[in-house]
């Protein structure tokens, strides 16, 4: 790697952070970058979610005392994206190089599409709590579409939080404020299982891993200073086009210009 990859790697992830403290998706920033700097799909990946991760403890902190009461819910929804996350992360590796290219650009799109949806899905599960329509299910049966979800996020993993929103106002009755601080703790042990299989693999590059850590934090600051100055909105299509841009081209790419 040249110092020009390290800067890339580092001001990429400085967006991510800023990016996922205000509206999410930062993946669709630094992952791409991160290929394009030369690193393998499977290695972007790996290298992508251990470097990340700092940021969603950051964010489930933040989120904590929504939390409170809800000690139930966390036994049964934690085991199961512990180890969804863990079985992502292991089909990740035993997904060949070849295949896991050629899946990127479906995976950046359907990233994206669930980035694109958030507001209309957050909006449609407050429409189901105010009007009383939301009548869960036992809630022990949240186990089978966390783990489910949290396959896919220790996989890939971006768009996951809109997955994990979607599952939860489903099944539970709660305020929006409160699921989503338990979406937001799910989506952490999901990437934390992921992360600490990943740290064993021999895939993750670390000296670009450092950097983007260090940017991801200083990225999430400014982004908390900023949040009453930038729409979250504005900020989350900015990243929806890029990330659609970005899969059709690597969609292209992979499959008309090989």
């Amino acid at each position: 790697m040249n110092p020009i990859s390290y800067i890339f790697a580092g001001l990429a992830a400085v967006a991510a952070g800023l990016i996922n403290a205000l509206a999410g998706g930062g993946t669709l920033i630094t992952f791409p970058v991160l290929m394009a700097i030369g690193l393998p799909a499977i290695s972007a990946n790996v290298t992508n979610t251990v470097a990340l991760l700092p940021g969603f403890l950051g964010g489930t902190l933040a989120q904590s005392k929504d939390l409170k009461d809800q000690k139930k819910r966390l036994w049964i929804a934690l085991p199961a994206a512990l180890l969804g996350g863990l079985a992502g992360g292991i089909l990740l590796l035993q997904t060949g190089e070849k295949l896991f290219t050629n899946m990127v650009p479906f995976l950046i799109l359907l990233a994206s599409t669930l980035l694109a949806i958030q507001n209309p899905v957050k909006a449609w599960l407050s429409r189901r709590q105010e009007e009383g329509k939301a009548k869960p299910a036992a809630e022990y049966w949240v186990f089978i579409p966390v783990f489910l979800g949290a396959i896919y996020g220790g996989y890939f993993g971006a768009g996951l939080s809109v997955i994990m929103l979607a599952v939860l106002g489903l099944i539970m009755s709660d305020t929006l404020t409160r699921l989503n601080a338990l979406k937001q703790v799910i989506a952490f042990a999901t990437n934390m299982a992921a992360a600490l299989f990943f740290v064993f693999s021999g895939k993750v590059v670390w000296s670009i891993a450092l950097v983007m850590m260090a940017g991801a934090l200083l990225g999430g600051t400014l982004g908390g200073r900023l949040a009453s100055k930038v729409k979250p909105v504005t900020l989350r299509w900015m990243v929806v086009t890029i990330g659609f841009t970005v899969g059709i081209i690597y969609l292209v790419k992979t499959f008309f210009l090989a």
